[in-house]
């Protein structure tokens, strides 16, 4: 179990583009819940919040000159030091966004392994409600991510729907018990032999 008086820290990515974003609105409120969980089951909890279209530029210089900024390599730590990701993409022709793409292919296989993720994904129709199941899931089981059993995908009609409420709260809680457990570090460790702390 992990220490409830050392703070987990919990960061969201999302990559929309727009303003507001309704992608960034979606990781936001899954974050809160989360917060909101953690704090009920007494868990001090840092929440950091990245967005992907400030860094676009260094995203495209780093995959064609091989380099990583600072801004990068910021936000790549971030995530290394997470015990849990909400992780957000708009859904353009039916798959996740390239930034989104081109920001996940410049991270190390191993940045992920057992660390659990919550996916999410919004776009302007319901016909892409399967994209976070059938691309963002088996992207991060290939980097070999911790991922909860609940996506959430929201359309512009889910916005004033029980509905997405009810499954913002229920992901939440699933990814809050994975924070709170510390299995993913334990399991990185001791399966993987990666020197990735417990709280």
């Amino acid at each position: 179990m992990s220490n409830a008086t050392t703070p987990l820290q919990l960061l969201t990515i999302s990559a929309g583009t727009s303003n507001p974003s309704t992608t960034k609105t979606l990781t936001d409120q899954a974050a809160l819940k989360v917060v909101e969980t953690l704090d009920k089951a007494g868990h001090e909890v840092t929440l950091t919040a990245v967005e992907l279209a400030p860094l676009a530029g260094d995203i495209m210089q780093s995959i064609v000159g091989g380099t990583v900024t600072d801004a990068l390599q910021e936000t790549i730590s971030l995530i290394a030091q997470a015990d849990g990701l909400i992780i957000g993409t708009p859904v353009y022709k039916a798959a996740p966004s390239g930034l989104f793409k081109s920001f996940i292919d410049l991270l190390s296989t191993d940045l992920l392994v057992a660390k659990p993720v919550l996916l999410t994904a919004t776009g302007g129709s319901s016909r892409h409600v399967m994209v976070a199941d059938d691309h963002l899931r088996p992207l991060f089981a290939f980097m070999r991510a911790l991922i909860i059993p609940t996506s959430i995908y929201a359309a512009p009609e889910d916005w004033a729907g029980a509905e997405l409420t009810e499954r913002i709260e229920r992901a939440a809680k699933e990814l809050a018990i994975l924070m709170r457990c510390g299995v993913g570090a334990q399991i990185a460790k001791e399966c993987w032999g990666l020197p990735r702390e417990t709280n």
